[in-house]
């Protein structure tokens, strides 16, 4: 979608840290603001597919999410909410 990511699989190393350093501890700095375009997804997971239809909504162009219905099992009125806050989207099924 173009966001600017650069993942750290083994974590930040440097700054002070308020808890220990975990075992596979990742991070990701994300440098905007970048224009996202358009794209098919797929949700992941439940977390992580919440912020795809974030950025889904907020790109330029239509984009395709497939998945949500993970979503709406996790969330509740997933879609009502998402139309109360003016998402333009259709669900197809």
């Amino acid at each position: 979608m173009g966001a600017d990511i650069v993942v750290h699989p083994h974590g930040l190393q440097d700054g002070p840290r308020r808890v220990p350093r975990r075992k596979l501890e990742q991070a990701a700095v994300i440098t905007g603001p970048t224009p996202l375009h358009a794209a098919d997804i797929v949700v992941p997971d439940l977390r992580g597919g919440y912020s795809h239809v974030i950025a889904a909504l907020t790109a330029e162009g239509e984009s395709q999410v497939s998945g949500v219905d993970i979503l709406s099992r996790g969330y509740e009125k997933f879609l009502v909410k998402l139309a109360a806050l003016g998402a333009d989207f259709d669900v197809v099924r």
